[in-house]
């Protein structure tokens, strides 16, 4: 490939990602394999930074249910995509990827605090950041704090990786076996039917920038080397999507 069709991304990695048959926590296997996909786009001279959840360690709407303060919740929340994210540079710098994390809650002798204009140079100097604590905000999701990130630092595309489900369904596969994906959206076919890609407020902020949205599977791999290709992989979510 001689020139990637985006030059700058942001990943958006969930959790659970990273627990593979693990029922908590992390898998040493798991975080090798994701950290050797991302190692394959950055050998292309693309400049990536990546977004973690935390949902594998914690889940703020779980506890919410059983009577915990939401703001508490998601504050805990915010400190499992921090150790997520430590986890994932350890294992990216095993494979011989310069990394910074950067969090949105200060926490100075783990992590550089979050600083937009800091964050580019380092990408431009061909490292990989990792975006830890969410937005820094309690009610607001991983999902948007990707697509704010994205925004913020001028990404391309965001690109949602997914464990084992290749794109955008009409409803879940993995209970519907009829199922219908989706190859292309436009961000409102997919706001208005409530397709659960991600959440409204991180569409609605792709939307209004007209940021494109990839929804891939990110456990085949060399999926990721083909979306950066320009190949079509997964869903694509975009200004004028058919829907088809």
């Amino acid at each position: 490939m001689d020139q990637p069709e985006y030059s700058r991304v942001i990943l958006k990695m969930s959790g659970e990602s990273f627990k593979g048959e693990r029922d908590f926590g992390m898998d040493a296997d798991t975080l090798k394999f994701i950290s050797c996909q991302i190692k394959s786009i950055v050998d292309l001279g693309v400049e990536v930074g990546v977004v973690v959840g935390g949902g594998n360690i914690w889940r703020g709407a779980d506890y919410e249910q059983t009577g915990m303060d939401r703001s508490t919740a998601d504050f805990a929340g915010m400190l499992a995509t921090i150790m997520n994210a430590l986890a994932l540079q350890d294992a990216l710098e095993n494979v011989g990827v310069t990394v910074r994390t950067q969090s949105a809650i200060e926490m100075p002798s783990v992590a550089e605090p979050y600083i937009r204009r800091r964050a580019i140079r380092h990408l431009q100097k061909g490292r990989v950041v990792i975006f830890a604590g969410g937005t820094g905000n309690p009610y607001m999701t991983t999902d948007t704090a990707a697509a704010l990130r994205a925004l913020e630092i001028g990404a391309n595309v965001l690109v949602m990786a997914k464990n084992g489900i290749d794109g955008v369904y009409d409803s879940d596969p993995r209970h519907n076996v009829s199922a219908k994906k989706y190859e292309n959206l436009s961000h409102h076919q997919a706001l208005s039917q409530r397709l659960e890609a991600l959440d409204s407020t991180a569409l609605s902020l792709c939307m209004d920038n007209s940021l494109p949205i990839v929804v891939f599977d990110i456990f085949k791999s060399g999926n990721l080397a083909s979306i950066i290709s320009g190949e079509h992989v997964g869903t694509l979510i975009h200004d004028d999507g058919t829907g088809e």
